[in-house]
């Protein structure tokens, strides 16, 4: 989800923009799997080519800092047409501002949505999954929705349906149809980014994944590689990566609609330091990674405690993040930072031995600001509503590659060179 907004759940998001840029090709080479391609031909959604394990790939833009949100460009409609969307593993549902007329909308990328008139009735199995309890539709003819933000955005309107443009990496095309979200009365929240919606990955049946799966198209697995330069990429399905050079780790089954690798332990400098049992959950659309309060304030302190008698200073005039600090001269790079700073983990323990460790390296916890000042990029989510949960947002998943594999109830990573995206004669630039 993104930095200030809840998308009927309770998580909060920020999310980049940027493009990727270039990098070599040694992790690929390593780590992508490939298949003998077909020349590219449009099928119908009737077809099933997941016995070729094929998979969908996007060109991914964005960056934690200094733009704060990422997006990828969907192709939609009859003729399809482009929309730039914010992939969020934290929500399940896309949605785009809508022309159905428009009540309210922000700023966006591209013209509005305009709508045709294949609604999603009110007794769809995917308008049950959006609503809790004996709901009930003012019109049974149409589902509606509302998605409320913490920062105070939100957006309202209609499930619907359209033809979605999906190249997959055998070399097929797909045109499936997909139920969405019709945005026509939107209300800006403090971190709204100027995109044309949301691209919900979460694990709910209205999830675009979960949709394609059940139409036999892909496998019901999310990807996405977010290179610590500025772009990466997203993938649907799981031709592309080699599971047996991937660190797995089990769903919590504890989470229904949260992505939770489950509790964990907190590892500073390659030692414990008694934070144990953090729910933790990977959530792409967040940009920072947060903390509840008490976890917060061990980290701040212990980081605080490093930066002791070493010539780095807080820098209180800076108010990039809430802590900063500076040196003698304006950093460049957090490379920069390297002999002030130790290096976090966490160490999920969830039944499997070994226990599994997710790295986060300095890159993956600090920014340089615009002022040249290193920041925390840990945040404390106590402050914004998450008492329960401590979210890994982008920062600290960059340079790995991040899957969420819903049929194997298991979450994955792996270092990787998310600079370019693997090679695809059918990818969505």
């Amino acid at each position: 989800m993104r930095e200030g907004k809840v998308i009927m759940l309770m998580m909060m998001v920020l999310v980049g923009f940027g493009l990727s840029v270039e990098g070599s090709s040694d992790w690929q080479q390593k780590w992508w799997k490939w298949k003998s391609r077909t020349s590219i031909g449009a099928i119908s959604s009737q077809v099933n080519p997941v016995a070729a394990s094929s998979s969908v790939l996007f060109k991914l833009y964005g960056n934690v800092y200094p733009d704060g949100f990422y997006f990828v460009q969907i192709n939609l409609g009859q003729p399809p047409k482009p929309y730039f969307l914010d992939p969020d593993t934290g929500s399940d549902l896309t949605w785009l501002q809508c022309d159905a007329p428009c009540i309210h909308c922000t700023e966006a990328a591209h013209p509005l949505y305009r709508p045709t008139n294949d609604l999603v009735v009110c007794k769809d199995p995917l308008c049950a999954s959006l609503h809790t309890g004996d709901y009930k539709c003012d019109n049974p003819e149409q589902c509606d929705y509302e998605v409320e933000y913490a920062d105070g955005g939100s957006s309202l309107g209609v499930l619907v349906k359209d033809v979605f443009t999906l190249n997959l990496t055998s070399g097929i095309r797909l045109s499936p149809r997909l139920a969405f979200g019709c945005g026509y009365d939107q209300l800006p929240g403090v971190s709204t980014p100027p995109l044309d919606g949301v691209l919900g990955l979460g694990k709910g049946k209205s999830s675009i994944v979960s949709q394609l799966q059940n139409q036999g198209l892909v496998h019901n697995v999310i990807g996405h590689c977010l290179s610590g330069k500025g772009g990466g990429f997203v993938f649907f399905g799981d031709d592309i990566y080699d599971a047996s050079k991937v660190n797995w780790t089990p769903m919590s089954q504890d989470s229904i609609k949260h992505y939770s690798a489950g509790s964990a332990e907190l590892i500073f400098g390659g030692k414990g330091v008694g934070l144990k049992n953090l729910d933790v959950i990977f959530d792409s659309g967040s940009s920072y990674s947060y903390l509840n309060s008490q976890a917060y304030q061990a980290l701040l302190s212990l980081v605080i405690k490093e930066l002791n008698g070493k010539p780095l200073k807080e820098a209180k005039d800076d108010l990039t993040l809430p802590f900063c600090w500076k040196g003698r001269k304006p950093f460049k790079r957090v490379h920069d930072v390297r002999k002030y700073f130790k290096p976090l983990a966490l160490s999920f323990d969830n039944g499997w031995r070994p226990k599994t460790q997710f790295e986060i390296p300095l890159d993956a916890y600090l920014i340089i600001s615009s002022k040249g000042n290193a920041c925390l990029g840990i945040l404390n989510g106590t402050e914004i509503g998450l008492q329960n949960f401590n979210i890994i947002g982008d920062l600290s998943m960059q340079d790995k590659i991040v899957i969420y594999d819903n049929e194997k109830s298991a979450i994955g990573w792996s270092s990787a060179n998310c600079d370019r995206p693997p090679k695809s004669n059918t990818l969505v630039m």
